[in-house]
């Protein structure tokens, strides 16, 4: 069974906005505002610590000051930085729904059970999400993650079957 993260990305820093200190923040919650709503958020490695306050919607995200952030300086060198909270501040998914940190690292396999390989990342390009799966055999395999590619998802066993359109072929 695989263990679950105790902690969920939930946003990233695209960098500056502005001069005053605040950052570009795009949320990956469902609700995007919500990201405020957690209380402190964490960089990856837990080091640093932010509380966060929205400010205004801007073009792909908000802009938001964060704690201890003050100046364009600061907020430039947090670009890329990845925020994260508790697992026990979300809200339980619903059933059908799923944090892209369970999925990633469970095995795939295909409908009769053969071994495809291990879910390395989830892509969310806009139009569906993407299963990254790195093969048993060396390359990858993108998969849609709808539920005619993929009709199940066994967190407790630590799998997923995948079932690829035959048009589908691996690089």
């Amino acid at each position: 069974m695989k263990n679950l993260s105790p902690r969920i990305c939930v946003g990233a820093i695209a960098g500056a906005f502005g001069v005053r200190g605040e950052v570009r923040l795009k949320s990956f919650t469902a609700d995007p505002e919500a990201i405020a709503s957690y209380g402190a958020l964490t960089t990856e490695d837990g080091a640093r610590s932010f509380d966060i306050r929205i400010t205004r919607a801007v073009k792909a995200g908000f802009a938001a000051h964060l704690t201890g952030v003050g100046c364009k300086e600061a907020a430039d060198a947090l670009k890329g930085t990845r925020l994260y909270v508790e697992r026990s501040k979300l809200p339980d998914p619903e059933d059908d729904e799923f944090y892209y940190a369970d999925l990633i690292g469970l095995s795939a396999v295909d409908t009769g059970g053969a071994p495809i390989g291990t879910i390395r990342a989830v892509h969310d390009y806009g139009a569906a999400d993407l299963l990254d799966i790195s093969l048993s055999s060396g390359g990858e395999l993108m998969v849609p993650f709808t539920r005619k590619n993929v009709p199940i998802v066994n967190l407790a066993a630590g799998r997923v079957i995948i079932d690829p359109p035959e048009d589908m072929a691996d690089d």
